[in-house]
């Protein structure tokens, strides 16, 4: 696939002989150039030029002076245009370094001097190395080249838009790493060239200290350590090797499950986007920091192998995914009883139609209830059969409603609005919007005049992803006082729904799991149109509409990453092989369509809590004109 700004990065541990340069340069020569051929970074352990475990060794000349000779036939003989970081001893100025140096395409861009020397337990560096803050000079000479050298040092690639920040073991460790200091200089890429021992739990913590760096400072983090080759005298090192993305893993290695090198895509672009939109994490950097701009030459294709979630709202693991689901549930629970309280109301209203959206907002309704200790009594569901509706839908809503415990209403619609059709001249058997929005209008009519007779409010049931297309009738299920699904795509609908029917079987109510796993299993309708000669729902909104599978999916990508159509379709392709080229082309087409058509009903939406990353409130997370031209990117979806 095409490139787009993915970075291809990888962590190396190789052998390592300990005070052997010149074997060490060899090994890792040979790796560097079995790596693929694409791979534009290669992160090597902290000191992997002499072997991190010399101690006293590294008083010997002999080493000092072959760790600088390995360090410049690894400049010769790397491969082109792949970005090398390798750890060797340097003297600057009767001062012994711990060192990692910056090596493209035979050229050493420059040199990253550790900061922080432990000396501690396990650790006495401090015996052989001084550290960062001690360095009274920003050059070096190295094979009559003059070389940058500093602990506040960046190199960029004016070619991908990759910055690089180098820090070593211990800096990441401390209160405030220096990779934090390199990602407000701009950097995006951090590595880390580490010799960091395995004790019991310890391997936990660094994999989440990576982790966790790496979403701080929204940048891709490379971090390569030591492997088993260094000295066991008294410790054991693990090759525990990471690649993380912004708070996610992307490859790992660890003597349990040895690798030479791992291999991780980084999307610059999301880094890109995730800094310009989070600004506060994105301040000043120190003035005296150096940046080292190169360019490497541009790989214009990928073969991905990183892998996207189909379903990027829904957990994969079962247990994740119910707890997610159940959380997700108690958040809009939450909101509900929080303006219950606020505004002294024990009367809410709602629309029952035996779906999904309406059974998730009336479950949130009872939850609401239990928080706030209130009658459910108090729960007015209304179920409003029309031209459309189905046995199945209308028998699940009054179960439901009757295990709920809530009041229930059974209000038929058919007669007023023919009489509304009499009225506008419009004729029934002409099965239009103008039939087909008659209905939710009227629903919504009756919701809130209820409401004004039990003095309390409406709560929607519309969920983001009818948000997102615009498949709802405005001033009509589009409205409410209290929307409580607004910010839940419609693929984690159906699991919430789910978790609450194992959570009633779990509880020994077997009927109310029953109903709720009926409706889970009933396709997704309006039910506005009416039903076949066998009574069973005709009109199926993705037949209409495309996949919610895929619009989810589109909708992810493009509002947490702001990612172009073209991206957005190279990645459902890897993720719905399953599905068809031309219809993930045509869905993407409609979701852009309606996408970019439908925001004056974002723009005046009802109060609803967000419960995750994309929310459509114009009172927060999107603002968007009405009026916004969509050609920009329905032309690059048309020419997919």
């Amino acid at each position: 696939m095409k490139r787009f700004q993915y970075y291809k990065t990888a962590a190396v541990t190789p052998p390592v002989a300990i005070g052997d340069p010149e074997a060490n340069a060899q090994a890792i020569l040979d790796l560097a150039h079995r790596l693929p051929a694409d791979t534009q970074l290669a992160v090597f352990p902290e000191l992997c030029i002499s072997g991190y475990t010399c101690q006293d060794l590294f008083y010997e000349q002999t080493l000092l002076d072959g760790s600088l000779n390995a360090l410049i036939r690894i400049k010769n003989e790397m491969p082109e245009n792949l970005v090398l970081c390798v750890g060797l001893p340097l003297v600057v100025r009767n001062k012994l370094y711990n060192c990692a140096a910056v090596l493209f395409d035979h050229t050493i861009l420059g040199i990253q001097v550790k900061t922080f020397i432990p000396a501690y337990n396990e650790y006495y560096e401090t015996r052989w190395f001084s550290s960062a803050d001690e360095l009274d000079t920003d050059t070096v000479v190295i094979a009559g080249e003059v070389v940058p050298i500093s602990n506040q040092i960046v190199f960029e690639d004016t070619t991908t838009g990759a910055c690089l920040g180098l820090e070593i073991c211990e800096d990441l460790w401390v209160s405030i790493p220096m990779s934090s200091c390199h990602a407000l200089a701009g950097a995006n890429i951090l590595c880390n060239l580490s010799a960091s021992n395995d004790v019991i739990a310890k391997k936990e913590y660094r994999r989440q200290l990576v982790i966790d760096q790496s979403a701080r400072s929204y940048a891709g983090y490379v971090y390569a350590s030591a492997g088993t080759d260094e000295s066991s005298s008294d410790l054991v090192f693990s090759g525990h090797d990471l690649i993380a993305e912004s708070g996610t893993l992307l490859a790992e290695a660890h003597f349990t499950d040895p690798k030479e090198f791992i291999i991780g895509e980084i999307d610059l672009q999301h880094l890109i986007n995730d800094r310009i939109h989070f600004k506060t994490s994105m301040q000043p950097a120190a003035d005296d920091y150096i940046n080292v701009p190169f360019a490497s030459k541009p790989y214009p294709e990928i073969d991905l192998t990183r892998r996207y979630d189909a379903y990027p709202f829904v957990p994969r693991n079962e247990a994740k995914r119910i707890e997610r689901c159940q959380n997700i549930l108690h958040i809009q629970a939450q909101g509900l009883a929080t303006r219950l309280r606020k505004i002294h109301c024990k009367d809410v209203v709602i629309g029952i139609s035996g779906g999904l959206d309406s059974t998730l907002a009336l479950l949130v309704c009872h939850e609401a209830y239990q928080i706030d200790r209130l009658d459910v009594r108090g729960i007015h569901a209304v179920t409003m059969p029309g031209f459309g509706t189905t046995h199945r839908t209308k028998s699940n809503a009054q179960q439901l409603m009757d295990l709920l415990g809530v009041s229930s209403e059974e209000i038929t619609i058919g007669d007023a609005v023919e009489q509304h059709f009499a009225d506008i001249h419009h004729d029934p058997s002409v099965h239009d919007i103008t039939y087909e929005n008659s209905q939710a209008r009227e629903r919504t009519q009756i919701l809130m005049d209820l409401a004004n007779q039990y003095n309390g409010f409406v709560v929607g049931t519309g969920d983001l992803s009818e948000l997102a297309l615009g498949w709802c009738t405005y001033n009509g299920d589009h409205m409410s006082m209290y929307a409580v699904n607004v910010s839940v795509p419609k693929t984690l609908v159906r699991y919430i729904v789910e978790s609450q029917a194992l959570r009633a079987e779990k509880a020994g109510n077997q009927a109310l799991h029953d109903v709720l796993t009926d409706i889970c299993d009933t396709p997704v309708s309006p039910e506005l149109l009416p039903p076949d000669k066998n009574g069973e729902i005709k009109q199926k909104t993705e037949e209409v509409l495309g996949s919610y599978d895929l619009h989810d999916f589109f909708l992810y990508h493009m509002l947490r990453y702001h990612e172009e159509p073209e991206k957005i379709y190279a990645l459902a392709l890897q993720s719905f092989p399953q599905i068809s080229d031309q219809t993930i082309k045509n869905a993407i087409q409609t979701f852009y369509r309606r996408f970019f058509a439908q925001q004056f009903k974002r723009n005046c939406m009802p109060d609803g809590v967000k419960v995750g990353s994309i929310c459509f409130s114009p009172r927060g997370d999107w603002r968007m004109p009405s009026d916004a031209s969509r050609n920009l990117w329905l032309k690059q979806a048309e020419n997919l």
